[in-house]
This record gives structure tokens, sequence and C-alpha cells, in this order.
């Protein structure tokens, strides 16, 4: 049986997060690989939406493309209009997308496969339906509306991520010193450390995963030791980025710093000073 898969993948992404599971694009291609070789279905195509603007989902739409799935980057606001969110974006993007294939490709495929939760996508599956395709939802336990339920059938990204295991618990504590020591180089050489290039640095030269770097760059925010902001800078489009300064009030860092102490705070006030104006 040949298929086309959609995933909205911050909806299944927020499901496992909410429950103690980053989900890593590995983890779910190979989700989907196991799938359809155990349903002895031939998955003809992957097509996955989602807001790759968000610090959560930095580096995955290459992840993902690198392993033949067909991103659809849905931004969630207009930072040239400063207008607000663009609410359900990535929900019209892909039901626009999935009756456009219905259309012009019905021929090519079965199958149906829709990895969510949303109760929204109900009308779309049931468009799907009338066309003579079969229909498959997969979703995360506890996350999935009641009106999809019909299209489930037993298969819970929870619980396949929790017998997987693929990553061994990380605990950023550890990496804190050399992590800080890192950032702090970072910050006597460049003018301002952008969000990008922390990561990069952090995966690079603690030797961790992406989803590693993430967890320690949301447990240094949490506990005070790296602080957040938007920079001006002229020479992107929409005039400003996201950069990380390290707290010098905050003791942990004062320590991890030892002989540098002196030197970030001479930097960080050059980029500090200006915007109190």
């Amino acid at each position: 049986m040949k298929a086309i898969a959609f995933v909205d993948y911050e909806n299944i992404w927020t499901g496992l997060l909410e429950r103690g599971y980053d989900l890593t694009p590995e983890q779910l291609v190979q989700f989907l690989q196991m799938y359809t070789t155990r349903n002895d279905i031939d998955l003809l195509a992957i097509y996955l939406y989602a807001n790759f603007d968000r610090e959560e989902f930095w580096r995955t739409q290459t992840t993902f493309e690198k392993t033949n799935v067909f991103t659809r980057h849905v931004f969630g606001k207009n930072n040239y209009a400063s207008t607000g969110l663009r609410r359900n974006a990535a929900d019209l993007e892909l039901m626009l997308e999935a009756q456009e294939i219905l259309l012009t490709r019905a021929s090519t495929f079965d199958m149906f496969v829709l990895l969510t939760g949303d109760g929204d996508f109900l009308s779309l599956l049931r468009k799907v339906r009338a066309w003579g395709k079969e229909v498959r939802v997969i979703g995360v336990a506890g996350s999935i509306h009641h009106a999809l339920h019909p299209y489930c059938e037993g298969e819970d990204l929870l619980q396949w991520v929790i017998h997987e295991k693929p990553e061994t618990e990380y605990h950023p504590e550890l990496d804190l010193e050399h992590g800080i020591q890192i950032l702090g180089t970072l910050q006597t050489r460049l003018p301002y450390v952008a969000s990008t290039k922390a990561r990069a640095a952090l995966t690079e030269l603690l030797g961790r995963s992406i989803s590693q770097v993430k967890e320690f760059i949301r447990y240094t925010l949490k506990e005070e030791i790296l602080i957040e902001r938007e920079h001006p800078d002229p020479n992107l489009k929409i005039g400003k980025t996201k950069i990380y300064l390290l707290n010098l009030e905050n003791s942990i860092v004062l320590e991890a710093l030892g002989s540098m102490r002196e030197e970030v705070f001479q930097r960080q006030k050059l980029i500090t000073e200006p915007n109190h104006a």
C-alpha cells in the first residue's frame, strides 16, 4: 500500500515535551520508518510543517531535509509588518497542500497518514476518506482530540519514545563551568554573541547533540545564568537579532569565568550601555 505522511510537527513535539520528552528529527524519521516497515506500507513522501524560527527548532529543518523529508517553514508572525501571531498558520498550509495533492495526484497513493492530535483536521480527514483513501492518525497519548480517535489504530508516539529511549538522560548542570567559559570566550572575541553562534559553539566544543544544547540553554536561562535580549543589527532585514549575555551578578558565572571576568564585564558594557542612553 502506497502512503503519504503529513506531520503537524509543533503539535507532536509539544505533546511530547509536556510529558518530558524532546522529540528529535532523527527520532521522528526513525519512528515513521519503523511504522511503515511493520505495516508493509510504501511511504512515498513525508511533508512536515513547523515554524522553524522557533528557538527549539534550531537547525532541525536542515536535519529533516537530509533525511528526505519535505519541510514547510510556516512563520508564526510577520516580522516585517510587526503584526501579531498567525494563528493556525501551519494547519492551514498543511490542509491546503494535502487537498492540492488529493486533487492532482490522487491516483499515486492509497493511504493518508497524519501525525497530529489537533481536532481541526477532522474535516480534511473526512474529505480524504470521501475520495476512497485510507486514513490513519498517529499522535501522542493524552493529546489527541476525541474527534480523531476513530482514525487512530493504537499507535502512540509517547509509548514508542519511552520504549526506545534513543538518547541517555542529560544533566546540563554538569556542563555549566565549561559552557560558561565557552560563552565567555565568545563574548571577549565578538561584538555580541548571537543565539545561533552560541548554540553552534556549544554543540561543537561541549561535544553535545543539538537537543542537549537546547536543554543546556533552557536550563541556563531558567537559572538566570544567561540573559536573553534583542540586539539591533542593521545588517539584518528585520533590524535585530537575539543575543545571549552571561549574568555577571550570578556567583556560578563569576566563579566559572575566573580571570576572564573583567574582560567579559568590559565587553558587555559596550553592548548594554547604548541601550540605556
